[in-house]
């Protein structure tokens, strides 16, 4: 993997690891320099003080026994041979002789430390700032005797600028060897920082790129040390964190998929009622187009107080809930909402399903409708027949004028009965799906043998049925429902006739290969608003003149169910007090 690097000078560790070795090894080399300088300075002094230790001893075996006026004379001789000034105290601490002052103008040296040494028989060793001369120097002193007597002492001082000298040539060797050693090891810390720091920044590029799809080739470890074990330990992460994201990639692609291709509506919200996610059917469902932008406010895109009061419920509860609501945003359709709360996420939130149960809420009201209707038109013929069964009963059966009427009462609601039975049955049949025995039908044939059905019925209402001539056309389907479902129209157009009044059938072929055959009428019509119930199951127009006909409210519904199992469909167009059309529109099929 290719990453880009900044300028090594950009680096800040690069920069704090650079300045953090200056001023280590800076501090390392004064701390050295000053112990070596301060080493060399004691040793030089101890060898001085030894030097002047060995000669003071060595003199004092040279003072003549002169008279004190003499004894400056030789103090001057010595310090010339010496290179060091050369001094003699007596007991009392009076200066006797002095190579560089005069010994009359110096003050008493009995107080001196290196005077109080020698008085104490020791070799008295001193360095500090003498006042008489205004200079450092370095003192030794020895006590000897003088003419007889002990407790003179012998000084001798040499100035501290040579030894300082010496000192400092070696303090500017040193400080000259330290600085040509700094500078080979900044250029080695320069190039250490230089390579740490690489691959510092290699190692932070490899980590911050290691969830991107160009991030699949390792980082190569390099060196054994704990930034090759980083590096390896890096690499197993990325192996291990590019099949987490692959695994977790695939079931996001998976939960996008089932949740996209669900039907029903799936919302999840935020904390801050903010949409974290819908699916295709929930917009659809709000009725907008397009793609949901995530974190957009569910107020933007729903104005249904009902859905975001059970949201926020949610919410604030913690609990889930179930609630049927009608959206208006979906033009009143009736939902079943299911919404729970997301505790598995780190943040709280809301989701809720959305059940379409619009069509199941009408089949339930037809089923009702259906269940009330066939109670209501079953109870008019039962009642009836119970209540002539028990007249009969009761003393009417012995009546010859009326008995007869009686059961001829009960014999017509029985039948009625029995009509409504074999309806209900034939619609079972029809919605159940069961395909019935389906061949090529010769349409006339068909019609013909309606025809004869419903022709004693016609004479009867004194009703005279036309039918032009028809042209041998032909369809698939079942003979014996087609056949019914143009007897139940020609029916209807008889019993809803005015007397004297005709019934039109014609059967055509049209030009787009289908089979038209229409049922036209002069009776009674049907109210415009009236005209799309028709083919409801026991809906009828006109309730009282149907039941006098005897028409069970289900013919028209076997119509429309037998069409469309044939595929075909059926139109009606009326017109109140002049009658009504029906035509059916049928797939044709060729007669060979």
């Amino acid at each position: 993997m290719r990453s880009k690097r900044l300028p090594v000078f950009h680096s800040p560790l690069f920069r704090k690891l650079l300045v953090s070795a200056f001023f280590l090894i800076a501090a390392t080399l004064l701390g050295l320099d000053f112990l070596l300088t301060s080493y060399i300075a004691s040793r030089e002094t101890q060898s001085v003080q030894r030097q002047l230790s060995s000669e003071a001893r060595i003199l004092r075996e040279e003072v003549p026994d002169a008279v004190p006026e003499r004894l400056e004379a030789w103090a001057k001789d010595v310090s010339r041979r010496a290179e060091a000034r050369v001094t003699v105290i007596d007991p009392g601490g009076a200066v006797l002789a002095d190579s560089e002052h005069d010994p009359e103008t110096m003050e008493n040296h009995g107080n001196r430390p290196e005077i109080r040494q020698a008085y104490a028989g020791q070799v008295g060793v001193a360095i500090r700032h003498s006042a008489t001369l205004d200079r450092d120097l370095c003192y030794v002193a020895v006590s000897f005797p003088y003419r007889g007597a002990a407790g003179f002492v012998l000084r001798m001082a040499v100035p501290l600028e040579e030894l300082n000298s010496a000192v400092a040539g070696v303090r500017w060797w040193l400080m000259g060897a330290s600085l040509i050693a700094l500078c080979a090891a900044m250029v080695i810390a320069y190039f250490f920082s230089e390579r740490f720091a690489g691959r510092v920044s290699q190692l932070q590029s490899f980590a911050e790129h290691l969830v991107e799809t160009r991030a699949a080739q390792d980082i190569k470890p390099g060196t054994d040390d704990e930034l090759g074990a980083l590096a390896r330990s890096l690499n197993r992460m990325a192996a291990q964190l590019r099949d987490s994201l692959e695994r977790l990639s695939l079931e996001s692609a998976r939960r996008e998929a089932i949740l996209s291709s669900m039907v029903e509506g799936v919302l999840a919200v935020d904390q801050e009622m903010r949409i974290i996610f819908c699916n295709e059917s929930f917009a659809r469902v709000i009725g907008v187009s397009g793609a949901i932008r995530e974190r957009t406010p569910l107020l933007e895109v729903v104005r249904d107080a009902g859905l975001l009061d059970m949201l926020s419920e949610v919410l604030i509860a913690d609990k889930p809930r179930k609630q049927r609501l009608a959206l208006s945003a979906a033009e009143g359709r009736s939902f079943e909402v299911q919404a729970a709360p997301l505790s598995a996420s780190s943040r709280r939130g809301a989701i809720a399903v959305l059940h379409d149960i619009t069509d199941l809420e009408r089949l339930e009201r037809v089923r009702k409708d259906f269940v009330a209707n066939v109670s209501h038109e079953l109870r008019t013929p039962l009642t009836a027949i119970r209540g002539y069964a028990e007249t009969l009963l009761e003393g009417a059966l012995e009546d010859p004028a009326n008995n007869r009427k009686f059961l001829e009462i009960i014999k017509a609601q029985a039948a009625r009965l029995n009509n409504i039975a074999s309806d209900l049955l034939v619609l079972s049949e029809l919605e159940s799906g069961k395909s019935a025995e389906q061949e090529r039908l010769s349409i006339p044939s068909v019609l013909e043998s309606a025809l004869h059905t419903v022709e004693s019925e016609a004479r009867v209402r004194e009703v005279q049925i036309i039918c032009s001539p028809v042209e041998d056309v032909y369809v698939v389907g079942s003979k014996i429902r087609l056949e019914q479902a143009l007897v139940n129209l020609l029916d209807n157009a008889i019993k809803f006739n005015r007397p004297s009044g005709q019934v039109r059938v014609e059967v055509m072929r049209a030009t787009d290969g289908q089979v038209r055959i229409t049922v036209a009428d002069t009776g009674i019509g049907i109210p415009s608003d009236d005209l799309s119930r028709i083919f409801e199951r026991f809906y009828r127009v006109d309730k009282a003149h149907s039941r006098a006909v005897g028409g069970t409210g289900l013919g028209l519904s076997i119509v429309k169910h037998v069409l469309e199992r044939m595929n075909g469909r059926i139109t009606v167009a009326s017109e109140l007090g002049r009658g009504s059309v029906f035509s059916i529109t049928l797939p044709s099929c060729n007669a060979n």
